[in-house]
């Protein structure tokens, strides 16, 4: 049923690259700690660096608990699913790092989303994942589901701010500073924009 992979390559990065969905998922170390699952979406925020290292971009939103869970102990697991053609699952479990936006690495890795205008969407980090473990396993019970298109919604919203205006909107946030644990999340005052 499933397979294991050494790399990011050939048919496997073809399907990852071609799915408009993929998921996250992070926890603390700590045994009562909270599990985080993250939807990602936006077509063009994801991308393949090599064989063994993949990259999304961190957008504003309401909590940081990925952020959080990565700067603690690094452990991520992303998850890719076939709603259209053939079932098939993907997992890459690593070790990621949020790359910040006051980072050396950050303008060299933003190049590498050139369909992203990152002033639209509070761009607040680059989120790099090197795999330790590539899988896939059937998707037999992923229903089939029609992709129309990307909402524009989170756009118009962050489109507005400016980096003051979006270290304002994230003070105001509960659970962006810090995670809902208690780990350190996302350091503000936020950097200033390079992208």
């Amino acid at each position: 049923m499933g397979k294991t992979y050494e790399r990011i390559d050939g048919r496997l990065r073809t399907f990852i690259e071609a799915q408009p969905l993929f998921f996250t998922a992070t926890a603390p170390l700590s045994a009562d700690g909270t599990v985080n699952l993250s939807p990602k979406g936006l077509r063009g925020s994801f991308v393949v660096l090599d064989e063994l290292t993949v990259a999304y971009l961190d957008f504003a939103g309401s909590n940081a608990e990925t952020i959080a869970h990565l700067r603690e102990n690094g452990r991520i697991t992303l998850m890719w699913c076939a709603f259209q053609g053939p079932p098939t699952i993907v997992r890459v479990h690593g070790k990621g790092e949020a790359v910040f936006r006051d980072d050396p690495r950050f303008p060299e890795l933003l190049a590498r989303f050139p369909d992203i205008d990152p002033g639209l969407h509070g761009l607040r980090a680059v989120v790099v994942v090197r795999a330790e473990l590539v899988r896939d396993s059937c998707g037999y019970a992923v229903p089939f589901m029609a992709y129309g298109e990307d909402r524009d919604l989170h756009g118009r919203r962050f489109a507005r701010e400016d980096d003051d205006s979006l270290t304002a909107y994230f003070r105001s946030k509960e659970h962006i500073q810090t995670s809902l644990d208690g780990l350190p999340g996302l350091p503000l005052p936020l950097p200033p924009s390079t992208g």
